[in-house]
């Protein structure tokens, strides 16, 4: 008698994948959530610019994104979840970098810095060893300062004070440019609640 085979139930949720500029992409489940570009028939791993992780926000549908975060910590699901273009770069910073994601909660725009940091520090690839030290020697002025951002309390006041933390990578350099402008923090900070249209008349400042 033939007995049927059964496949084990499978307890990984599957990886999100999704395509940019013509390649595909896909990102491996949490704790690890390493990102993979697929090269021929292989997946190799791979070192995503912060375009190509926010467009995995135009491919991803709202049932991927519940089955993969059902496998990530209730505080970094939480935390994620402020975030619709820069989702994953988020969860790559949370996944990098655990000990931030705290002050990252409170701060949610400096994300986005983070995220950034190889475009911002000009370096060939990722430096998360570095944004990890920094933050153990002198916690959010620290990581202000690596980031190339005034290490001030009215810096970080700003960026928390920011209506949608999802910022585009064009607005960093501005923003940061604008930071370190007497001018600008002067508009800035006087805001309570820093909307779209207060950011991009502040960053018109800086060009």
């Amino acid at each position: 008698m033939n007995r049927l085979s059964r496949s084990p139930k499978c307890l990984v949720p599957l990886a999100l994948s999704w395509s940019h500029a013509g390649a595909d992409y896909r990102a491996m489940p949490w704790p690890d959530l390493r990102i993979e570009r697929r090269c021929g028939d292989e997946w190799l791993p791979f070192n995503p610019s912060l375009a190509a992780l926010r467009a995995a926000a135009a491919e991803l549908s709202p049932g991927a994104w519940r089955s993969f975060l059902e496998f990530v910590p209730t505080g970094v699901r939480e935390f994620v979840g402020q975030f619709q273009s820069n989702r994953l770069a988020a969860l790559v910073v949370a996944a990098r970098c655990p000990d931030l994601v705290g002050t990252l909660a409170e701060c949610p725009a400096l994300t986005a810095f983070a995220a950034a940091h190889v475009t911002l520090r000009g370096t060939e690839g990722p430096r998360w060893n570095e944004l990890n030290a920094q933050y153990e020697r002198g916690g959010a002025f620290a990581v202000l300062e690596w980031l190339g951002l005034p290490a001030s309390r009215d810096s970080l006041a700003i960026l928390r004070n920011l209506v949608a933390p999802d910022l585009a990578p064009a607005l960093l350099g501005s923003l940061r440019t604008i930071l370190w402008k007497p001018e600008g923090i002067f508009a800035l900070a006087r805001l309570p609640a820093i909307g779209q249209r207060e950011l991009s008349d502040a960053c018109a400042l800086a060009a």
